[in-house]
């Protein structure tokens, strides 16, 4: 003999899920994340062997791979990392950033960002890179945290262990406190 499924089964579960939040209190709701604007890296190139067509493509990998990391190890401290591409013609017609006197804060805030990420790779020579970035409270553009590493050598792999130890080291150590803590 089969017994017949209800009908109200999916919203019974809804109803006991609702209400098992309510018996757990107002903190059993997941505290909402930090939501952060993370701008694409951009290059300083100041070695004399700049093209005037832009950064060569091996180094535009560069900068998209850095800048994928910083996104990825925000995600993983609890940050809400924001799409940008509702506000891509802005940041195209704003960049580079390093030039326009915060003109990024406006279109984070229309983002919906609590706090932003720059960031600039300065390249010396082929061999002597400094990768800089700034975090920044969204609603008064001061700046929260900064840093800057030294790299030598101009690879991935090089590119990569700045990031990493910047992030390790200035961006998320210590912990970020107030609205830019997850």
């Amino acid at each position: 003999m089969r017994i017949p499924v209800p009908a109200f089964r999916l919203p019974v579960s809804g109803f006991f899920l609702a209400a098992l939040l309510v018996a757990l209190g107002p903190g059993a709701a997941a505290h909402a994340a930090t939501r952060v604007a993370v701008f694409d890296f951009e290059l300083l190139d100041t070695s004399g062997e700049f093209d005037l067509r832009g950064p060569k493509p091996e180094e535009v990998h560069r900068l998209d791979l850095i800048t994928d990391e910083v996104r990825h190890r925000l995600t993983q401290a609890g940050y809400d990392v924001l799409d940008l591409t509702p506000q891509q013609a802005q940041i195209a017609e704003a960049a580079p950033f390093r030039n326009c006197n915060n003109c990024e804060l406006p279109i984070a805030r229309a983002l919906g960002a609590e706090i932003e990420v720059i960031g600039l790779v300065q390249k010396v020579s082929n061999l002597i890179l400094n990768i800089n970035f700034q975090l920044r409270d969204v609603a008064t553009g001061q700046v929260l945290r900064a840093g800057s590493a030294d790299i030598r050598n101009n690879t991935d792999e090089s590119w990569l262990r700045g990031i990493s130890y910047l992030v390790r080291n200035r961006l998320l150590d210590p912990p970020l406190t107030g609205k830019a803590a997850p």
